[in-house]
């Protein structure tokens, strides 16, 4: 679904970015914000393009202008790859702007979903939800090796709960998460971790056809985000 059917502010911030741009911004903030750590290693481009959602030759360039601008270091042979610098350099990477000017506009998605997703939930809690499926992907996240990983999980996690609600209400949702997802940051997998125990505790409410533990675990999680996403930590 287009964002023009959100009936939601344009996202005017990031939406002047190219692709490359929006990768060298998050990953620039992420450090900035501390959610990556220095000497902390990058998953490899592949796991960053499809956590990003952009193309791996994108992730490439973007890991090299990061690299120039001294928040990155490329090491070769065993033991290398791409790292944190030991002592980045604060606000090199100009782009970062852009997403600390849409804050706004990511709270609003991050209300929008809540509404979607904890009347979905309700729904759902009482359609046979694929309570298998739910925990094959908790116990896939409780072993992920990165944030790369977690995050694509993570949204088939969400969708596979929303799965059984209305078709439009389920295109809807889709959607915003689509939006809110292009505002995601790598974070620390500890954080990450920490949210999966919200994923099996709403798979358990699920389970027992509990629809107002479920409701009340999905606005405890996703409300969360006003505080966790970095336009909370900022």
């Amino acid at each position: 679904m287009a964002t023009a059917d959100l009936d939601a502010p344009a996202l005017t911030g990031i939406r002047r970015l190219s692709a490359l741009d929006t990768v060298r911004a998050r990953i620039a903030l992420a450090i900035e914000l501390g959610l990556l750590k220095p000497g902390e290693r990058l998953p490899p481009n592949g796991d960053i393009a499809q956590a990003l959602g952009v193309a791996e030759i994108t992730v490439r360039r973007a890991l090299e202008c990061l690299a120039e601008d001294g928040l990155i270091e490329r090491r070769r042979g065993r033991g290398g790859g791409t790292l944190v610098a030991e002592h980045p350099p604060a606000e090199r990477v100009r782009e970062v702007g852009a997403y600390r000017e849409s804050a706004a506009e990511v709270r609003e998605l991050i209300d929008h979903r809540l509404v979607l997703e904890s009347g979905l939930v309700q729904l759902v809690a009482r359609r046979r939800p694929d309570v298998e499926r739910l925990r094959a992907l908790v116990a896939r996240m409780d072993t992920a090796t990165g944030w790369a990983e977690f995050h694509e999980l993570d949204a088939e996690f969400h969708l596979t709960v929303a799965a059984p609600g209305p078709p439009a209400a389920v295109r809807q949702y889709e959607a915003v998460l689509t939006e809110l997802y292009r505002f995601y940051l790598p974070y620390p997998l500890q954080k990450l971790r920490e949210s999966n125990h919200e994923h099996a505790k709403l798979v358990k409410a699920l389970s027992s056809g509990n629809r107002d533990a479920a409701t009340r675990i999905t606005r405890d999680h996703v409300g969360d985000l006003h505080r966790t996403m970095f336009v909370g930590l900022a």
